[in-house]
Protein backbone atom coordinates (compact mmCIF):
# COMPACT_ATOMS: atom_id res chain seq x y z
CA UNK A 1 0.00 0.00 0.00
CA UNK A 2 1.20 3.51 -0.72
CA UNK A 3 0.91 6.44 1.69
CA UNK A 4 -2.57 7.47 0.57
CA UNK A 5 -3.92 3.93 0.71
CA UNK A 6 -2.54 3.54 4.24
CA UNK A 7 -4.28 6.74 5.28
CA UNK A 8 -7.58 5.82 3.64
CA UNK A 9 -7.68 2.17 4.73
CA UNK A 10 -5.93 2.17 8.12
CA UNK A 11 -6.23 5.60 9.71
CA UNK A 12 -9.27 7.37 8.22
CA UNK A 13 -11.66 5.21 10.29
CA UNK A 14 -10.06 6.73 13.42
CA UNK A 15 -10.84 10.29 12.30
CA UNK A 16 -14.36 10.49 13.69
CA UNK A 17 -14.28 14.17 14.68
CA UNK A 18 -16.18 16.46 12.25
CA UNK A 19 -13.15 18.72 11.85
CA UNK A 20 -10.97 15.84 10.63
CA UNK A 21 -12.87 15.63 7.30
CA UNK A 22 -12.13 11.91 7.08
CA UNK A 23 -8.43 12.77 6.56
CA UNK A 24 -9.28 13.90 3.03
CA UNK A 25 -7.98 17.46 3.40
CA UNK A 26 -4.60 19.06 4.08
CA UNK A 27 -5.63 20.37 7.50
CA UNK A 28 -8.17 19.91 10.26
CA UNK A 29 -10.46 22.40 11.97
CA UNK A 30 -10.91 22.56 15.74
CA UNK A 31 -14.14 24.21 16.81
CA UNK A 32 -13.74 26.87 19.47
CA UNK A 33 -15.23 26.16 22.90
CA UNK A 34 -16.27 29.44 24.52
CA UNK A 35 -14.97 29.66 28.07
CA UNK A 36 -12.21 27.07 27.51
CA UNK A 37 -8.49 27.17 26.72
CA UNK A 38 -7.04 24.73 24.19
CA UNK A 39 -4.09 22.83 25.73
CA UNK A 40 -1.49 21.34 23.38
CA UNK A 41 1.29 18.83 24.08
CA UNK A 42 3.61 16.70 21.95
CA UNK A 43 5.72 13.61 22.63
CA UNK A 44 7.72 11.19 20.52
CA UNK A 45 8.56 7.57 21.29
CA UNK A 46 11.18 5.63 19.35
CA UNK A 47 12.08 1.97 18.93
CA UNK A 48 15.02 0.96 21.10
CA UNK A 49 14.54 3.89 23.46
CA UNK A 50 10.90 3.81 24.55
CA UNK A 51 9.75 0.41 23.31
CA UNK A 52 11.11 -2.79 21.82
CA UNK A 53 10.55 -4.08 18.29
CA UNK A 54 8.92 -7.20 19.75
CA UNK A 55 6.27 -5.24 21.68
CA UNK A 56 2.71 -5.72 20.37
CA UNK A 57 1.83 -3.12 17.75
CA UNK A 58 -1.37 -2.14 19.54
CA UNK A 59 0.48 -1.58 22.82
CA UNK A 60 3.08 0.59 21.06
CA UNK A 61 0.27 2.73 19.63
CA UNK A 62 -1.39 3.04 23.01
CA UNK A 63 1.85 3.96 24.75
CA UNK A 64 2.47 6.69 22.16
CA UNK A 65 -0.97 8.12 22.82
CA UNK A 66 -1.00 7.69 26.60
CA UNK A 67 2.29 9.49 27.25
CA UNK A 68 0.57 12.54 25.77
CA UNK A 69 -2.64 11.99 27.72
CA UNK A 70 -0.51 11.98 30.86
CA UNK A 71 0.66 15.50 30.04
CA UNK A 72 -2.90 16.71 29.44
CA UNK A 73 -4.11 15.16 32.70
CA UNK A 74 -1.34 16.88 34.66
CA UNK A 75 -2.55 20.21 33.32
CA UNK A 76 -6.15 19.52 34.32
CA UNK A 77 -7.21 19.18 30.68
CA UNK A 78 -9.72 16.75 29.21
CA UNK A 79 -8.45 15.06 26.00
CA UNK A 80 -10.18 15.83 22.70
CA UNK A 81 -8.00 15.32 19.60
CA UNK A 82 -4.58 14.20 18.42
CA UNK A 83 -2.28 14.31 15.41
CA UNK A 84 -0.15 11.29 14.48
CA UNK A 85 3.18 11.29 12.67
CA UNK A 86 4.83 7.99 11.72
CA UNK A 87 8.34 7.32 10.44
CA UNK A 88 7.99 3.76 9.19
CA UNK A 89 10.92 1.42 8.48
CA UNK A 90 10.66 -0.99 5.56
CA UNK A 91 10.05 -3.89 7.96
CA UNK A 92 6.57 -2.61 8.90
CA UNK A 93 3.81 -4.79 7.43
CA UNK A 94 0.14 -4.22 6.71
CA UNK A 95 -0.80 -6.57 9.55
CA UNK A 96 1.36 -4.54 11.93
CA UNK A 97 -0.30 -1.28 10.85
CA UNK A 98 -3.74 -2.81 11.25
CA UNK A 99 -2.95 -3.93 14.80
CA UNK A 100 -1.42 -0.51 15.53
CA UNK A 101 -4.61 1.25 14.42
CA UNK A 102 -6.72 -1.19 16.45
CA UNK A 103 -4.80 -0.17 19.58
CA UNK A 104 -5.51 3.48 18.87
CA UNK A 105 -9.19 2.74 18.23
CA UNK A 106 -9.48 1.02 21.60
CA UNK A 107 -7.93 3.97 23.45
CA UNK A 108 -10.04 6.48 21.52
CA UNK A 109 -13.12 4.82 23.01
CA UNK A 110 -11.56 4.65 26.47
CA UNK A 111 -10.40 8.27 26.63
CA UNK A 112 -12.90 10.03 24.36
CA UNK A 113 -10.33 11.31 21.89
CA UNK A 114 -10.26 11.39 18.07
CA UNK A 115 -7.59 11.45 15.38
CA UNK A 116 -7.46 14.74 13.45
CA UNK A 117 -4.69 14.04 10.96
CA UNK A 118 -0.96 13.57 10.69
CA UNK A 119 1.79 12.39 8.39
CA UNK A 120 3.47 9.16 7.33
CA UNK A 121 6.93 8.77 5.86
CA UNK A 122 9.47 6.05 5.12
CA UNK A 123 12.43 5.95 7.52
CA UNK A 124 15.89 4.50 7.08
CA UNK A 125 16.27 4.18 10.85
CA UNK A 126 14.06 2.67 13.57
CA UNK A 127 10.34 3.24 13.96
CA UNK A 128 9.45 6.60 15.51
CA UNK A 129 5.99 7.80 16.51
CA UNK A 130 5.10 11.40 17.31
CA UNK A 131 1.73 12.43 18.68
CA UNK A 132 0.45 15.93 19.30
CA UNK A 133 -2.53 15.89 21.65
CA UNK A 134 -5.14 18.58 22.28
CA UNK A 135 -7.36 19.00 25.30
CA UNK A 136 -9.62 21.62 26.82
CA UNK A 137 -9.60 23.21 30.26
CA UNK A 138 -11.84 25.97 31.62
CA UNK A 139 -10.34 29.33 30.73
CA UNK A 140 -7.39 30.27 32.92
CA UNK A 141 -7.56 27.03 34.93
CA UNK A 142 -4.61 25.08 33.49
CA UNK A 143 -2.48 23.74 36.35
CA UNK A 144 1.06 25.04 35.83
CA UNK A 145 4.42 24.06 37.26
CA UNK A 146 4.85 27.46 38.84
CA UNK A 147 2.19 27.60 41.57
CA UNK A 148 3.79 25.67 44.47
CA UNK A 149 4.27 27.54 47.74
CA UNK A 150 6.28 26.75 50.88
CA UNK A 151 4.12 24.70 53.22
CA UNK A 152 2.23 22.92 50.43
CA UNK A 153 2.03 19.14 50.59
CA UNK A 154 3.40 17.00 47.74
CA UNK A 155 1.31 14.19 46.28
CA UNK A 156 1.65 11.54 43.59
CA UNK A 157 -0.96 9.37 41.90
CA UNK A 158 -0.61 5.62 41.46
CA UNK A 159 2.70 3.92 42.15
CA UNK A 160 6.26 4.75 41.18
CA UNK A 161 9.03 2.64 39.64
CA UNK A 162 7.10 -0.27 38.09
CA UNK A 163 7.97 0.68 34.53
CA UNK A 164 11.65 0.98 35.44
CA UNK A 165 11.44 -2.47 36.99
CA UNK A 166 9.85 -3.83 33.84
CA UNK A 167 12.60 -2.35 31.70
CA UNK A 168 15.22 -3.88 33.99
CA UNK A 169 13.61 -7.29 33.46
CA UNK A 170 13.63 -6.83 29.69
CA UNK A 171 17.33 -5.98 30.00
CA UNK A 172 17.79 -9.35 31.76
CA UNK A 173 18.34 -8.15 35.32
CA UNK A 174 18.36 -11.25 37.53
CA UNK A 175 15.29 -11.80 39.69
CA UNK A 176 13.25 -14.40 41.56
CA UNK A 177 9.81 -12.99 40.79
CA UNK A 178 6.67 -15.00 40.28
CA UNK A 179 5.21 -15.00 36.77
CA UNK A 180 2.45 -12.65 37.95
CA UNK A 181 4.94 -10.19 39.44
CA UNK A 182 7.11 -10.25 36.34
CA UNK A 183 4.15 -9.73 34.00
CA UNK A 184 2.88 -6.83 36.11
CA UNK A 185 6.18 -4.96 35.87
CA UNK A 186 6.83 -5.63 32.18
CA UNK A 187 3.22 -4.72 31.44
CA UNK A 188 3.64 -1.36 33.14
CA UNK A 189 6.66 -0.65 30.92
CA UNK A 190 4.87 -1.62 27.74
CA UNK A 191 1.56 0.04 28.53
CA UNK A 192 1.38 2.98 30.96
CA UNK A 193 -1.86 3.80 32.74
CA UNK A 194 -2.02 7.59 33.09
CA UNK A 195 -4.68 8.80 35.56
CA UNK A 196 -6.60 10.77 32.93
CA UNK A 197 -9.85 10.67 34.91
CA UNK A 198 -8.14 12.50 37.78
CA UNK A 199 -7.16 15.46 35.59
CA UNK A 200 -10.46 17.31 35.85
CA UNK A 201 -10.38 17.07 39.66
CA UNK A 202 -6.76 18.22 39.74
CA UNK A 203 -7.51 21.76 38.59
CA UNK A 204 -9.74 22.25 41.65
CA UNK A 205 -7.10 20.95 44.05
CA UNK A 206 -3.50 21.51 42.97
CA UNK A 207 -1.25 24.55 43.21
CA UNK A 208 1.26 23.04 40.74
CA UNK A 209 1.47 19.82 38.76
CA UNK A 210 3.66 17.80 36.40
CA UNK A 211 3.44 14.38 34.81
CA UNK A 212 6.10 11.88 35.91
CA UNK A 213 7.87 10.80 32.74
CA UNK A 214 11.61 11.25 33.27
CA UNK A 215 11.60 10.28 36.97
CA UNK A 216 9.81 11.52 40.09
CA UNK A 217 12.76 13.57 41.38
CA UNK A 218 13.60 15.00 37.96
CA UNK A 219 10.03 16.04 37.23
CA UNK A 220 9.38 17.46 40.70
CA UNK A 221 12.55 19.44 40.04
CA UNK A 222 10.62 21.24 37.29
CA UNK A 223 8.03 22.32 39.85
CA UNK A 224 10.77 23.41 42.26
CA UNK A 225 12.52 25.46 39.57
CA UNK A 226 9.32 26.92 38.13
CA UNK A 227 7.94 27.87 41.53
CA UNK A 228 11.22 28.99 43.14
CA UNK A 229 10.87 26.53 46.02
CA UNK A 230 12.47 23.40 47.44
CA UNK A 231 10.84 20.00 47.85
CA UNK A 232 11.49 17.34 50.46
CA UNK A 233 10.40 13.79 49.62
CA UNK A 234 9.92 11.18 52.32
CA UNK A 235 11.31 7.97 50.84
CA UNK A 236 9.34 5.67 53.13
CA UNK A 237 6.09 7.17 51.77
CA UNK A 238 6.84 6.66 48.06
CA UNK A 239 4.10 4.27 46.82
CA UNK A 240 5.64 1.10 45.36
CA UNK A 241 3.95 -2.16 44.42
CA UNK A 242 4.74 -5.50 46.04
CA UNK A 243 6.12 -6.66 42.68
CA UNK A 244 8.66 -3.84 42.58
CA UNK A 245 9.62 -4.41 46.22
CA UNK A 246 10.20 -8.08 45.38
CA UNK A 247 12.46 -7.07 42.49
CA UNK A 248 14.51 -4.27 44.04
CA UNK A 249 14.02 -4.69 47.78
CA UNK A 250 13.20 -2.28 50.60
CA UNK A 251 16.38 -0.27 51.17
CA UNK A 252 17.14 3.32 50.26
CA UNK A 253 18.96 2.27 47.11
CA UNK A 254 15.78 0.53 45.95
CA UNK A 255 13.73 3.65 46.64
CA UNK A 256 16.36 5.73 44.86
CA UNK A 257 16.02 3.55 41.76
CA UNK A 258 12.24 3.85 41.82
CA UNK A 259 12.16 7.67 42.03
CA UNK A 260 14.68 8.14 39.22
CA UNK A 261 13.71 5.39 36.75
CA UNK A 262 11.04 7.32 34.87
CA UNK A 263 8.33 6.18 32.43
CA UNK A 264 5.74 6.16 35.24
CA UNK A 265 3.25 8.53 33.57
CA UNK A 266 1.61 9.38 36.87
CA UNK A 267 0.91 12.88 38.19
CA UNK A 268 2.98 14.61 40.87
CA UNK A 269 1.37 17.72 42.31
CA UNK A 270 1.44 20.14 45.20
CA UNK A 271 -1.52 21.44 47.18
CA UNK A 272 -2.37 23.37 50.30
CA UNK A 273 -2.63 20.85 53.18
CA UNK A 274 -6.15 22.16 53.84
CA UNK A 275 -7.15 20.49 50.56
CA UNK A 276 -6.26 17.00 51.78
CA UNK A 277 -9.80 15.84 52.54
CA UNK A 278 -10.96 16.99 49.09
CA UNK A 279 -7.97 15.25 47.47
CA UNK A 280 -8.84 12.00 49.22
CA UNK A 281 -12.49 12.40 48.16
CA UNK A 282 -11.41 12.91 44.55
CA UNK A 283 -9.18 9.85 44.86
CA UNK A 284 -12.09 7.70 45.99
CA UNK A 285 -14.47 9.24 43.47
CA UNK A 286 -12.17 8.59 40.49
CA UNK A 287 -10.65 5.32 41.66
CA UNK A 288 -7.15 6.82 41.36
CA UNK A 289 -4.89 6.26 44.37
CA UNK A 290 -3.16 9.40 45.69
CA UNK A 291 -0.36 9.46 48.27
CA UNK A 292 1.14 12.36 50.20
CA UNK A 293 4.90 11.95 49.79
CA UNK A 294 6.52 15.19 50.89
CA UNK A 295 6.41 18.90 51.53
CA UNK A 296 7.34 22.13 49.79
CA UNK A 297 10.04 24.19 51.52
CA UNK A 298 11.67 27.60 51.18
CA UNK A 299 14.87 25.99 49.88
CA UNK A 300 15.68 24.88 46.36
CA UNK A 301 15.93 21.60 44.43
CA UNK A 302 14.47 18.25 45.49
CA UNK A 303 15.80 16.40 48.52
CA UNK A 304 15.11 12.72 49.17
CA UNK A 305 14.92 11.73 52.83
CA UNK A 306 14.59 8.36 54.56
CA UNK A 307 13.66 8.58 58.25
CA UNK A 308 15.10 12.09 58.30
CA UNK A 309 18.40 11.22 56.63
CA UNK A 310 19.24 12.76 53.27
CA UNK A 311 19.98 10.42 50.36
CA UNK A 312 21.95 11.62 47.36
CA UNK A 313 20.85 10.16 44.02
CA UNK A 314 23.49 9.90 41.30
CA UNK A 315 21.15 11.47 38.73
CA UNK A 316 17.56 12.68 39.22
CA UNK A 317 16.06 10.85 36.23
CA UNK A 318 16.30 9.86 32.59
CA UNK A 319 18.28 12.17 30.32
CA UNK A 320 17.48 12.29 26.63
CA UNK A 321 20.90 13.67 25.69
Amino acid sequence: MDEFEIIAEIFAPLAVAPGAFGLKDDAAAIAARPGFDLIVTIDQIAEGTDFFAFDPAGAIAQKALRVNLSDLAAKGAEPAYYLLSLSLPVSVTLDWLTAFAAGLAEDQKTYGISLLGGDTSRAEGPLAITITAFGFVPEGRMVKRSGARAGDAVYVTGTIGDSGGGLAIFKREKHALTETQRDHLTGRYQLPEPPVVFGAALRELASASVDVSDGLIADLGHIAAGSGVGIQLFGEKIPRTDALRALWGEGMDAIGRAVTAGDDYQIAFTANPAMDSKIQFASRNTGVSVTCIGTVTTGQDVELLLHGESYNVSKPGYRHF
